[in-house]
């Protein structure tokens, strides 16, 4: 979930190479509330920042809908991680990436930390 379509697309090219099925992209709250519902996604990627949205609020509304997607929602941001310490901590999102170091394998790492 980005607001940003370029980025995106950019993700859904990279992460498609890795080897991943990216089965959607949504770039508002309610979207990705639809699609989760639908899709069924292992994993959902949440940009902290979605314009007038948050993605905080997002990873809330998700697994508050989705109890299975806990420890399978992925913060990401153009920002650093120190800038989001305790929102990360206190979200239910199982970590956070850089959106420069979006990969399949960071994703899966993140993941797989958790036990998952």
């Amino acid at each position: 979930m980005d607001d940003n379509e370029r980025f995106l697309a950019v993700a859904r090219d990279r992460l498609t190479r890795d080897g991943v099925n990216v089965v959607g992209t949504a770039r508002t709250q309610t979207e990705a509330l639809e699609k989760a519902g639908t899709l069924k996604p292992d994993v959902v990627l949440v940009d902290i920042g979605l314009g007038s949205e948050s993605g905080f609020e997002l990873a809330r509304r998700l697994v508050a809908a989705f109890p299975d997607l806990r420890s399978h929602i992925v913060l990401i941001s153009t920002r650093g991680q120190e800038d989001f310490e305790d929102l990360i901590a206190a979200s239910p999102a199982v970590g956070f990436l850089a959106k420069d170091l979006l990969s399949a394998r960071a994703v899966h790492d993140l993941i797989s930390l958790q036990g998952c």
